[in-house]
């Protein structure tokens, strides 16, 4: 893991949807909070262009934070975010504190390697497809990675790469594969294109199978 992102914030008073309003329209702020630990939830603002510089760094999605506010530093990760529905602008920021020492939850994205010279691609005609984009861990916030690689450089068509075929860093466990087998999912497939062979339109009804069972499973 790189160094620490590091936000300036500021404690807010004037609470509200009418205040959140003004603080977005005529400060160019950000209402935050600040909560978990054992500490109380804490109101925030943050400045406008600075979040939105930090969020074209993919690591900021999975990174442990410095939030500072006044003399002190929090160690925080960023927990949710919302979006006005159409202007596509920050409205409200979730952050969560952690220890260094406890481990935390963290979807940690993606990082798919070798897809144009994939055997099933480039010899076999296929074409892949992602089934996830991002794969849940726990690990203490030290060991967080950044993104985690799969390669697709050997997968043939009619093959489904699936969570526990994904080598995870030192420390780093899935949180998916801990609740057992069954909940081993499909990240990525190759599949023929339409009119291919029998066996990869198999493997795509194998993967929508797989998808529909993790979905029964989420909703017990």
């Amino acid at each position: 893991m790189s160094d620490q992102f590091e936000l300036i914030a500021e404690v807010r008073t004037d609470l509200g949807k009418g205040a959140s309003r003004r603080l977005r329209r005529f400060e160019g702020r950000v209402p935050a909070i600040i909560y978990g630990g054992d500490k109380a939830p804490q109101s925030l603002s943050l400045i406008s262009k600075d979040l939105e510089k930090s969020l074209e760094n993919e690591a900021f999605y999975s990174h442990v934070l410095a939030i500072k506010i006044g003399d002190a530093t929090e160690k925080a990760i960023l927990k949710d975010m919302q979006r006005h529905p159409s202007k596509n602008r920050i409205t409200h920021v979730d952050f969560m504190r952690v220890d260094d020492n406890v481990a935390i939850k963290v979807h940690v994205p993606i990082h798919f390697l070798n897809e144009e010279t994939c055997y099933g691609v480039k010899t076999q005609g296929g074409m892949i497809q992602h089934q996830e984009t991002d794969i849940e861990v726990q690990c203490l916030p030290a060991d967080i990675p950044t993104f985690i690689e799969v390669d697709m450089l050997k997968v043939e068509t009619g093959q489904i790469v699936h969570l526990s075929d994904v080598t995870l860093p030192a420390g780093v466990t899935s949180v998916a594969l801990a609740l057992g087998e069954d909940h081993d999912l499909a990240i990525a497939s190759v599949i023929a294109p339409k009119g291919g062979d029998d066996e990869a339109d198999e493997a795509e009804a194998d993967v929508d199978t797989a998808a529909d069972a993790g979905e029964g499973d989420s909703e017990d």
